[in-house]
């Protein structure tokens, strides 16, 4: 049986892309074209399978994990995380991002490890990454979800709140945009970029896409993708 059957079913490999992390992806504003490692990788595994590509395009990533595990989609672009394991099977890592804190100019916090505590709200994307890992680590600050991750830092300036958390790179643009804010030095968490699919998909499947996201990291396919698109701040992962 030829992998295609196991990774691209209908015969068309269905890929989720998720715009809610813009270095992995993002929508060109005046062509609508979609673009970013993310798709460079859907695009050359469509091309090693023989089959065509069908891109689904979310602002959301808790919409492109359910296009996943929901089989409308056959693979998609994820921060590995263990709620998300339940329904999808991950490859490892392709690339490394890290999480960050931003707060205001004139904020008393310094340190990441200030954030938790009791009366900080910290304003994070819903179901992103750093929603899932700070749902489980944050035991006195109380989140706040924002409608996506781009809505993260006008949500936490509009509602008052202490402290804004996402990617790195995102947050220090927004930073540059509004004014009157900073980013907390270091990271709080390390985001670990993988592909994944359906769990219950067998697992060949599985080991073949593992295999695709290795060959692509030694290969320097991910390395001269994120150069390509300008991508800082990102690194591929070993």
């Amino acid at each position: 049986m030829p992998l295609s059957d196991d990774l691209a079913p209908t015969g068309v490999l269905r890929a989720s892309i998720n715009l809610g992390n813009p270095l992995l992806a993002r929508r060109d504003a005046g062509t609508g074209e979609v673009s970013g490692v993310s798709v460079d990788l859907a695009g050359e595994l469509a091309r090693e399978l023989g089959v065509p590509l069908a891109l689904t395009v979310f602002d959301k990533a808790i919409q492109s994990v359910e296009a996943v595990t929901g089989k409308t989609a056959d693979i998609g672009f994820f921060a590995i995380d263990p709620k998300r394991g339940e329904g999808i099977a991950f490859t490892a890592p392709y690339v490394l991002i890290e999480g960050a804190y931003l707060v205001r100019t004139d904020s008393p916090l310094r340190d990441n490890t200030e954030v938790d505590r009791p009366g900080h709200r910290v304003v994070v994307g819903q179901g992103s990454a750093y929603d899932l890992y700070l749902s489980r680590h944050l035991e006195r600050a109380e989140i706040v979800r924002a409608e996506n991750s781009q809505r993260v830092v006008d949500d936490f300036l509009a509602g008052g709140q202490e402290v804004a958390a996402g990617v790195r790179q995102q947050l220090q643009a927004d930073a540059d945009r509004v004014g009157g804010v900073r980013l907390l030095p270091g990271r709080f968490m390390v985001i670990e970029q993988a592909m994944g699919l359906p769990k219950s998909r067998p697992a060949r499947a599985g080991a073949a896409l593992a295999d695709f996201v290795e060959r692509c990291k030694t290969s320097g396919f991910v390395a001269r993708s994120l150069a390509r698109h300008g991508i800082q701040g990102a690194s591929v992962a070993p």
